[in-house]
């Protein structure tokens, strides 16, 4: 699920961040570039792992900010095919469930990947709800439920001002009515094997107790963190 991918980049280390440690300030700087973002092809970036190597920093003219080369490990988030991941049901439309990891948004289990035969039921307020019709028992994909889901695909696009306009099919009004709004990065899942899916079905009075033994307060160690020196 998550990985570390090697990165090279130049560090600008602005006169503000001159009251830092050298390495705390290309920290925060490749935080700040990268946390929470999409690199094409890549991954969903989690944050900073170690600094490989640095080189000496050289003074931009009229500027003071500082320029490093780096290379540097971030960790990312990029799950395999095959892989089982856990989720929360998020909404549902006619097309299909859209999932979430908290961190991560941008996760679809289609109709077509539901256990079958399954169909959607309107609710009250106008929402849908699928429900997978077993023999004689009804089982319900009810929003918020905790999911096992198998990752089937990724699928990637390249939000940049320069893809959007050499792409004639790019037709963001259409995904919007769709359900699918234009994201760069975005997983087709499946809940269509045995242990998939909700885990009340699979679990019941277990995954009830186990829900709630998460929610109860815990006892946390408190760490020194360590400054590393320049």
């Amino acid at each position: 699920m998550y990985t570390l991918v090697t990165v090279a980049d130049v560090v600008e280390i602005h006169p503000r961040d001159f009251h830092k440690p050298s390495k705390r300030a290309i920290e925060d700087w490749i935080n700040t570039k990268y946390a929470d973002k999409v690199i094409h092809k890549v991954g969903l970036c989690v944050g900073f792992h170690s600094l490989i190597s640095a080189s000496e920093g050289l003074i931009g003219h009229g500027t003071g900010i500082v320029n490093v080369n780096v290379d540097f490990r971030l960790i990312v988030f990029r799950p395999f095919k095959g892989e089982i991941i856990r989720g929360t049901i998020s909404s549902s439309n006619e097309s299909g469930i859209h999932m979430s990891m908290g961190f991560f948004e941008d996760i679809v289990a289609p109709a077509a990947l539901l256990f079958g035969p399954s169909q959607t039921e309107l609710e009250e307020g106008g929402s849908r709800t699928w429900v997978w019709k077993a023999d004689e028992n009804d089982f319900y994909f009810d929003r918020t439920e905790k999911c096992l889901m198998r990752v089937e695909q990724e699928t990637w696009t390249d939000l940049s001002p320069q893809m959007k306009k050499l792409d004639e099919d790019f037709d963001m009004e259409a995904r919007d009515a769709a359900g699918l709004r234009s994201c760069p990065y975005r997983l087709t899942v499946s809940m269509a094997l045995t242990g998939l899916g909700p885990d009340l079905w699979w679990l019941g009075e277990q995954a009830e107790a186990a829900e709630e033994a998460a929610k109860a307060p815990e006892n946390v160690e408190e760490t020194n963190e360590v400054e590393m020196a320049a």
